[in-house]
């Protein structure tokens, strides 16, 4: 299969690419830079351009590009970058295939958990209603703007990611050397919920919404028991055989991550009805196991 993939140079896409390309796989992969070859087309998704003819032939696309949420305090600035490399990186998109001769039978268009807002500890599935904070807003933009793709015929699925587990990017990359040195610990009450998924997971998960025909809209990519701050840092102390005796009071977060603070002290308490309805199989559904894979 010939298949687009944006964001192929992030922990999620370069995974993806890997596990694609291993299966024999043809990838194309959409970057900003002049294309090195002919697996790579060029597009900017600030100014809304896409080479449609590099997508000619394309059977499926999988769109993961955006600025990292955690990547940076949250600045006016910075907050416009979160929303417009999605929203308009999307509708460029969408509307680039929508418009080709022969468009692709899925796109799979990035979205995340961060679509409910704050679910303390109510449990939550893709039939929930949207919540009202900044990354809900800009997860329901985020969506939206791949409307023209499906209106064109095209099966869309949004997989709404939860808190990746990985050694090599993410919030975990950055936890992980400090457990190590048994200097980690909860963060905020650590009783707010982490809806968690393994990176392994992550990608086949995203596989099973390319081949599976009967799923189309949101789709939580999480772990089918989501658990509390104060787990997972007991599975990383269980796992890396290390004290976690250095709680992180929620004012210290909030001084130095700002309005992001309140993702990390938030709770969302999301599962995956429609991926475990649809048959998908998880290798690592406890947090324990998750952690152990990402080493």
């Amino acid at each position: 299969m010939r298949i687009a993939v944006t964001g192929s140079s992030g922990l999620i896409g370069s995974a993806l690419v890997r596990s694609l390309t291993a299966d024999g796989h043809q990838v194309v992969r959409l970057v900003r830079h002049a294309p090195k070859g002919p697996e790579e087309v060029h597009w900017d998704p600030q100014r809304q351009q896409v080479d449609s003819a590099g997508l000619a032939g394309v059977e499926a696309v999988v769109h993961l590009a955006g600025a990292g949420v955690g990547d940076h305090r949250w600045t006016d600035a910075y907050k416009r970058e979160i929303r417009d490399s999605r929203v308009l990186g999307t509708a460029a998109l969408a509307e680039a295939l929508a418009g080709l001769a022969t468009p692709p039978s899925v796109l799979v268009s990035g979205s995340a958990i961060g679509f409910y807002g704050q679910t303390g500890d109510r449990v939550v599935d893709e039939t929930a209603p949207p919540g009202g904070d900044f990354l809900a807003r800009v997860c329901q933009e985020w969506e939206e703007a791949a409307q023209p793709a499906a209106e064109a015929g095209i099966r869309v699925v949004h997989p709404r990611t939860g808190l990746v587990v990985a050694s090599g990017g993410g919030a975990w990359a950055r936890m992980f050397p400090l457990f190590r040195m048994g200097l980690g610990g909860r963060m905020g009450s650590g009783d707010q919920y982490w809806s968690f998924v393994s990176l392994r997971d992550e990608v086949a998960a995203l596989r099973f919404l390319v081949d599976t025909e009967g799923l189309s809209g949101p789709v939580n990519l999480t772990a089918p028991e989501p658990v509390t701050n104060r787990e997972v840092t007991a599975a990383m102390g269980r796992v890396l055989r290390r004290p976690t005796p250095f709680p992180v009071p929620e004012a210290a977060l909030r001084a130095v991550l700002g309005e992001f603070a309140v993702e990390v002290v938030g709770s969302h308490r999301v599962v995956p009805a429609k991926l475990l309805e649809a048959g998908f199989r998880f290798s690592d559904p406890t947090i324990d196991e998750a952690v152990r894979a990402a080493l």
